[in-house]
């Protein structure tokens, strides 16, 4: 379940729960405050999130390969800049991209 954290002026910020809920090289999906979101934890330990599906396609986001601060879509092999959202070398708009870190309880806060 989200846990509304904290409201500032520069957005809502929401608990996600343990990182450890997200394997290292991996990506999961979250819906938080009306949107689906997806967290990416690098295998370095970096964390990103952007919105959870392709503009191209609709694909998952959290399904693909990620890596080299990149993410992979799952359905055309698009790439995306996980901290811009920015797209490579195709004509997708870019992806939204959120602030995300973790507590020091190692639990995910996002900021929306």
């Amino acid at each position: 379940m989200v846990e509304l954290r904290e409201e500032t002026e520069t957005g809502v910020t929401f608990n996600l729960g343990s990182v450890e809920k997200i394997p290292l090289g991996e990506g999961r999906e979250y819906q938080v405050a009306g949107c689906l979101i997806a967290i990416f934890r690098e295998r370095s330990g970096a964390l990103f999130a952007t919105q959870a599906r392709c503009p191209h396609r609709d694909g998952h986001l959290a399904d693909g390969i990620i890596g080299a601060g990149r993410v992979i879509c799952p359905l055309h092999a698009f790439k995306f800049e996980l901290s811009t959202g920015r797209p490579l070398l195709c004509s997708c708009p870019s992806l939204a991209t959120y602030s995300v870190r973790l507590n020091q309880d190692g639990e995910i806060l996002l900021t929306v």
